[in-house]
Formats: structure tokens, C-alpha cells, sequence
């Protein structure tokens, strides 16, 4: 590898790449050109692709350290870790457990947390350590408290961090319950999705503090909130961006398993709304928040064709809708108490009437009780349930 090929595939090339992007600025700039990446990445790895939650085949940087150099160096995700450790490969396993996550998304995560110089930042969700190692090298090892729940990650982390000249207090333990021995802390960030933003976090947070970390519901769509914690223990503020993070161990989705054969009564409709057509990442979040007890499965058929199955988490009631390419009208069909579909289409059409918004328009609050309200544009406007 030549000089100028390591630079483009190298560190540099990645902290170049960011700035360009506009996710990493002057703040921050020192931190990434002191800690690469490449110290808190395990040998062997699955590369992710950007905007996307699929993995490569396995890495292993002793069977090709060029490849692995490169892929470590892009702006990509990377799993790490399937099936909380217990499958190491050939291939993939069936459950990405933990990653390191897409520089992007690090370096907008940490641009959203707004440190100052002697600001305490509990992290949850150590990972690689990489996370950390960037919070220690800004604020001091002393002022960064970081959590994990698998112990042979923690121990791998702890070593990375000790090898790179960090030593902040790294934790085994339930994320969800932070770290209340060292509270309180000015910043929370979580490298992980919540569906439910823990007690605990706001708790331990002062009054004025920021917790940043992603959140999604049910259905599916994820981004990135940034709430500021009231002194009543309230914690209230904007989405910052799209994400897509594995969930919090503590809150993994525990969906019920459907029937094989959903019985055949069922009332038939068409719709010209496409099962193709509200499948982004906004959309299953929109959807995902006006019906909040509704999850999906997708069976696939032939040249393109699937059906999306719908269902609420009490088995009550099921939809279908079936998809294939030319079709302007699509069969669906609904039974029990409710009308899945409808209340699906329902969510979908507020959010047109509302001018598609983005999630930059959306907000979260956690009220008194932890009651959790999301929002659209400004925090007197929660959005309601779905009525079909």
C-alpha cells in the first residue's frame, strides 16, 4: 500500500471524509485525529453498508489486513458481535448483538451531546470502547463513566482504552439502570435504541442536563433525540436525525410468535395506497407511533412480490396487503376487532396532510409518571393514537 493509498483508506482519509460531511467539527476535530478507529476494532468483524442493516460476510484481519484496513477506515457500521457472543462464524449469525457504530452517526451523536471542557458524561453502551475513548481524550478519563452489559466486551474495551492511555470507569451492568454511584452527570449518551427512555437516565441526569440517544417504537423507524431534563424529572427536546442502533438489552422488542395460518375469516377491500410505499424509515416511524401496539412481517413471494402481514401485540386482530410490481390497486385483508390496514393507512395519510414532515420536525417528551409524548413541531402538539 502506498502512502497516498494509506491516506485515503487510513484515518486521516476518514477524518477527512467527516469534516467534508460536515458531521465533525473544529470540537472535535483533535479527538478523532488522536483516537482512530481502527485501535477499538476487533480483528475479526461483519462490515456494514451506509444507510443500511445488512452485514457483510466475516472479516478477519489476519486473512486479509488490506481489507480489513480499508473497510475499518469507510464511513460504515460494523458488526462486532452476534447473538450476545454466542456465534463466532463462518457466515453471519442470526442477531447482531453489538458494533461499532458508523462514524457519522458517532461523530453527530457527540456534536448533539454540546460538552464543555469539565462536563461528566455517563455513556451507556461501551461496545468497542471507541465511544469513550473520544469522550475521554476531550474531557479526561476522570469525567467519563461508561456501562456495559456483556462482561467479555467490557473486558475488551477496558483493555483498548488502557492500551490507547484512557482509563475512564468502565461498568458491567444493565445499561437501563445507569451508573448511580458516580452520579450526577451533565450528559447521557446511550449507543443503543430505547423504546422507553429509562427512570434511572433522567435521574441521574442534573437539572439542565442533555441525554442524547436513539429511540424508536414498535413498528419500526428510529432516530435520534436530544432531551434536556427538567428539575421535576421531566426530560423534553427535538429529534436530531434518523438511526438505526440494536436495542438496549434490557428493552430488546419480545414480540409474540404469529400463527403459521391466520384464520380465513377476513373482511377484503383494496386500497391504492402501495405496501411499497410505507416502508421507509420515517414512515414505519410515523406509523409505528399513531398505532403504537402494531409490529409487521413481510413473506416474500416471487419477482418482487411479497404480502405484509400486520398484527397488534395481543394477537387480537391481523391485515395482509399484498404487493406486485405494476399493480395500482392492492388486496387486503383485515380480521378481528380491528382494522389493521385501515389504522396503518390512517397514520400514513395524517403524515401526508401534514406535509411529510422529517424527523428534524418531530420531538419527545417524557412527562410526570414517564409518560412518553411525541410531538410534531413544537411540545403542545403530541401526537394522538390512530383512529381509523
Amino acid at each position: 500500500m502506498s502512502v497516498c493509498e494509506g491516506r485515503e483508506t487510513g484515518p486521516e482519509g476518514l477524518v477527512s471524509a467527516l469534516v467534508e460531511k460536515g458531521v465533525l467539527g473544529d470540537d472535535w476535530l483533535p479527538a478523532f485525529r488522536a483516537v482512530p478507529r481502527h485501535r477499538f476494532v476487533p480483528d475479526v468483524i461483519w462490515p456494514g453498508r451506509a444507510g443500511m442493516n445488512r452485514q457483510s460476510d466475516r472479516m478477519v484481519r489476519t486473512e486479509d489486513p488490506a481489507a480489513w484496513w480499508a473497510v475499518v477506515h469507510r464511513d460504515v457500521p460494523i458488526t462486532t458481535q452476534w447473538d450476545d457472543g454466542a456465534y463466532t462464524g463462518p457466515g453471519r449469525g442470526r442477531t447482531p448483538s453489538s458494533s461499532s457504530s458508523m462514524p457519522t452517526m458517532v461523530a453527530s451523536m457527540l456534536a448533539a451531546l454540546d460538552v464543555e471542557q469539565d462536563s461528566t458524561v455517563l455513556e451507556i453502551g461501551t461496545g468497542t470502547g471507541w465511544n469513550a475513548a473520544l469522550l475521554s481524550h476531550r474531557l479526561g478519563s476522570e469525567n467519563v463513566v461508561t456501562v456495559e452489559v456483556d462482561a467479555r466486551s467490557a473486558g475488551e474495551a477496558r483493555r483498548r482504552l488502557a492500551h490507547a492511555g484512557f482509563t475512564p470507569r468502565c461498568v458491567v451492568g444493565d445499561g437501563a439502570r445507569g451508573c448511580p454511584e458516580h452520579a450526577p452527570y451533565d450528559r447521557v449518551i446511550a449507543t443503543c435504541s430505547i423504546g422507553a427512555v429509562p427512570e434511572a437516565w433522567i435521574e441521574q441526569t442534573r437539572p439542565g442536563g442533555v441525554i442524547v440517544t436513539p429511540w424508536g417504537p414498535t413498528y419500526g423507524g428510529e432516530a435520534v433525540a436530544r432531551l434536556t431534563v427538567a428539575g421535576d424529572g421531566t426530560a423534553s427536546g427535538p429529534f436530531v436525525g434518523s438511526s438505526a442502533f440494536m436495542r438496549l438489552r434490557a428493552q430488546r422488542k419480545n414480540l409474540p410468535p404469529v400463527p403459521a395460518c391466520p384464520d380465513g375469516r377476513a373482511e377484503r377491500r383494496t386500497t391504492d395506497l402501495s405496501p411499497d410505499d410505507v416502508g421507509d424509515w420515517i414512515h414505519m416511524f410515523v406509523i409505528g407511533v399513531r398505532v403504537p401496539d402494531l409490529f409487521c412481517r413481510v413473506d416474500p413471494g416471487v419477482e418482487g412480490a411479497y404480502r405484509l402481514w400486520l398484527y397488534d401485540t395481543a394477537l387480537t386482530s391481523w391485515a395482509s396487503a399484498g404487493f406486485d410490481k405494476g399493480r395500482t390497486a392492492f388486496p387486503v385483508h383485515q380480521s378481528g376487532p380491528r382494522r389493521l390496514w385501515d389504522e396503518l393507512e390512517t397514520a400514513y395519510r395524517w403524515w401526508e396532510a401534514h406535509g411529510r414532515p422529517g424527523f428534524e420536525r418531530f420531538g419527545l417528551t417524557i412527562a410526570e409518571g414517564g409518560r412518553t409524548d411525541v410531538w410534531l413541531d413544537e411540545p403542545t402538539a403530541v401526537l394522538q393514537a390512530a383512529t381509523a
